[in-house]
């Protein structure tokens, strides 16, 4: 087998009550003031994005890369794309961003009529090469599955119990989605179609999926519809036109694709020669993430109808109506903030600016900064414009806050370059419960808005004054019914029952309890309001087995516990999976062929 290619690394509804918080004395920080310098604040982030392709007569690695490129944003620990030919299933994948991973001889290497892509976030599973997707499998009739999976199974330790149980399969990755893979594939049916219509209505959860066989393409949306999936149309409506899907529609516009519609809740979409084909396994019961619409999503994609864009700007509108600021100038915090600002600033009558200039080249990097640079935080990724900010009142418009370290440090640099006052607005209500359904939060225990007063937190901030947007006011801006969004992270109102805690969590198949998946693991928590004992584990895992305390959280003085990986074992991955381990291994190691098969 040939060494992997190592590309160069390229630069890459209960609702909240309106209180504003204000402060009273009003001075510059000094360092004394600020016992704990900026932490890595990473926000919440989404679980990937998949992407795939039929499409005969086109390059479809190539449209697979520029398709991950596009939906970068919702993950940057690894990267990967299937191709298929009617014959062979070839898998390449490594850790890294998009233009890491790949190059033009990578690609060139990846000829076939099917894609299946995948960028990826883990929220199940460490950030190694084995938890790579695509996730692959050798099904029990001879064929192949390749699957990239958006999203998080609430069932995962019962779905495992049970593989192992009925002598079905083992789960050698440690993700969810390497067990739906190994379900289909271990499955006794004649075709991956009939597989995955048996399996799908035994996932509880989220789940956008996107995989394949050796000729036909698959996409699946769970039956709450939680993350986005379209479908859309390249060449026009001729016979021999391809077929994408992708968990966005701004990756349909880069590769020109035309959008077609919304893969549905609890539908499977089959695309093969005769095109697009529907089958409804499980009736719908739309549960859309609001937070997709408020940080995760590309300002150019549209969701259920509705421009994501546009959603930002009247949150923004809205936000100056609710908390109104005394200010000479609005900016927004780069990039999720600015439609909100400028919403913010013409519903107010106060001019907007650009305040704050981010470096592009700044994202999730390999390389471990140094304490003087860690020092100096968030100046790697935003810098103030002096002559904008300094002698002004600035009110300033962000999307979420979740630790707070950021907008902390943020505050503290525009009273540096000038700001007389900092006034901060938040276009999403206070985030004060975990997700379960494919965000990365931190922990509840970790969440500020959890444990401190808005009052409070304003003061931990350094802000002149703070104020979210209310919850029904995020709503009316999406355009979409209340009952129709997952609210859960906003009000703790969960519309997939969840197991109990002790089988909710990142690394369930990595460390189970006795060495062994805790079997027949039933959905304690029904749907609804979560109670608080369920994360009583949970929240005793803060500072030193304690709950932190707001004092905690004004203080700066806090532990990370998100148990991000930084990827720093890069160098190391090419070793990772040189064995191939026969043709039913779980993962395909870089670079090399499965064998070849044939669908039955």
């Amino acid at each position: 087998m040939s060494p992997p290619v190592r590309p160069a690394a390229t630069p890459e509804t209960a609702d909240v009550p309106r209180v504003i918080a204000r402060r009273t004395d009003v001075r510059c920080p000094s360092a004394e003031d600020w016992t704990s310098e900026y932490e890595d604040d990473p926000g919440p982030r989404d679980a990937c994005g998949v992407f795939g392709v039929w499409a005969p007569d086109e390059d479809v690695a190539n449209l697979t890369y520029y398709g991950l490129y596009a939906l970068q944003h919702r993950g940057q620990e690894a990267a990967g794309i299937a191709v298929a030919d009617g014959r062979t299933v070839l898998v390449f994948k490594e850790l890294g961003l998009v233009a890491q991973v790949f190059d033009e001889v990578t690609l060139a290497s990846l000829s076939g009529h099917v894609a299946v892509g995948h960028t990826r976030y883990s929220t199940t599973g460490s950030s190694t090469w084995e938890n790579a997707q695509p996730s692959y499998r050798s099904s029990r009739g001879g064929g192949a599955v390749a699957l990239g999976h958006n999203g998080n199974l609430t069932n995962t330790v019962k779905l495992a119990a049970d593989l192992v149980d009925t002598g079905q399969g083992r789960i050698r990755a440690t993700t969810d989605s390497d067990l739906i893979t190994a379900m289909l594939a271990a499955h006794s049916g004649p075709t991956l179609e009939e597989a995955a219509m048996d399996v799908l209505p035994r996932l509880d959860g989220a789940f956008s999926l996107v995989f394949c066989d050796t000729s036909i393409l698959y996409a699946a949306r769970d039956t709450h519809g939680v993350h986005p999936l379209v479908l859309g149309r390249l060449g026009g409506d001729g016979p021999d036109s391809g077929w994408v899907v992708a968990s966005e529609t701004a990756a349909l516009d880069i590769v020109g694709a035309g959008f077609v519609r919304e893969v549905e809740p609890g539908e499977l979409v089959i695309i093969d020669a005769g095109g697009p084909r529907s089958r409804r396994y499980a009736p719908a019961t739309p549960h859309g993430c609001l937070f997709e619409y408020v940080y995760l999503a590309r300002p150019d994609t549209t969701i259920a109808g509705r421009s994501v864009h546009a959603t930002r700007v009247e949150v923004g509108r809205t936000l100056a109506r609710e908390a109104p600021a005394d200010a000479d100038l609005v900016i927004g915090v780069p990039q999720s903030g600015v439609p909100a600002a400028v919403g913010f600033a013409e519903a107010s009558h106060i001019p907007y600016g650009e305040g704050l200039v981010k470096n592009s080249y700044v994202g999730r990097t390999f390389i471990q900064p140094s304490q003087t640079i860690r020092q100096r935080g968030i100046r790697l990724k935003l810098n103030p414009l002096r002559d904008v900010i300094d002698g002004r009142r600035l009110v300033v418009v962000d999307d979420s806050i979740v630790r707070g370290n950021t907008q902390r440090a943020l505050v503290r640099m525009l009273r540096e370059a000038g700001a007389t006052e900092v006034h901060v607005r938040i276009s999403s209500p206070p985030v004060r419960w975990p997700c379960f359904y494919g965000i990365d939060f931190a922990t509840r225990a970790e969440l500020i808005a959890n444990s401190a007063s808005i009052e409070e937190i304003r003061e931990s901030l350094g802000a002149d004054s703070l104020a979210y947007v209310s919850l029904d006011g995020l709503v009316e801006a999406s355009r979409q019914p209340a009952g129709k969004l997952c609210r859960a992270c906003f009000d703790g109102v969960y519309p997939v029952p969840l197991p109990h805690v002790d089988h909710l969590g990142k690394y369930l198949l990595e460390d189970p309890q006795d060495g062994e998946p805790a079997a027949g693991a039933q959905a304690v928590v029904p749907a609804g309001v979560l109670p608080e004992e369920t994360f009583a584990d949970e929240i005793t895992m803060g500072l030193n087995g304690a709950a932190p305390s707001a004092d905690d959280f004004l203080s700066g003085d806090r532990t990370d516990l998100s148990g991000d990986c930084d990827g720093s074992d890069l160098s190391t991955r090419a070793e990772v999976g040189s064995d191939p381990g026969g043709a039913d291994s779980s993962s395909v190691p870089v670079g090399s062929v499965i064998p070849a098969v044939r669908q039955r």
